[in-house]
């Protein structure tokens, strides 16, 4: 698996930012994209992802940490754009966000993400 940020053939997010594969975008930066999910779990369940393939959160913390705050920053704001962020305590129900790293963790796309999860009650522990 690379992790030098090059677009790989084989993977279904470099896909979707080449335009390759459709996705319902919900916001595009020069270093992010974010679409809903084809399988949510919960009523705002969007994944935002960065343009470069890294194949986990770990891995593009450690090549890019500009890249990975990029990807967390737009996580709040298609939060807010969904209306599930909290701000100084107005309304909202609140989000979570989740990096899977794994299989055994559930993550089934080897390209790093971010999933933005909120619009219901999210128990503790998770799964």
């Amino acid at each position: 698996m690379a992790s030098n940020g090059e677009p790989q053939q084989d993977c279904l997010f470099c896909k979707i930012v080449a335009g390759e594969v459709p996705a319902t975008l919900v916001r595009e930066t020069d270093t992010t994209v974010a679409f809903r999910d084809i399988n949510p779990q919960a009523p705002t369940h969007v994944l935002v992802i960065p343009k470069a393939h890294y194949p986990d959160a770990a891995s593009l913390a450690a090549a890019s940490p500009q890249l990975i705050a990029d990807v967390v920053r737009e996580a709040g704001e298609v939060a807010a754009m969904e209306k599930v962020a909290v701000p100084h305590g107005g309304p909202g129900t609140g989000y979570r966000v989740v990096f899977n790293t794994g299989s055994g963790a559930g993550q089934t796309v080897f390209h790093a993400h971010a999933h933005v999860l909120g619009g219901r009650g999210l128990e503790w522990p998770p799964g």
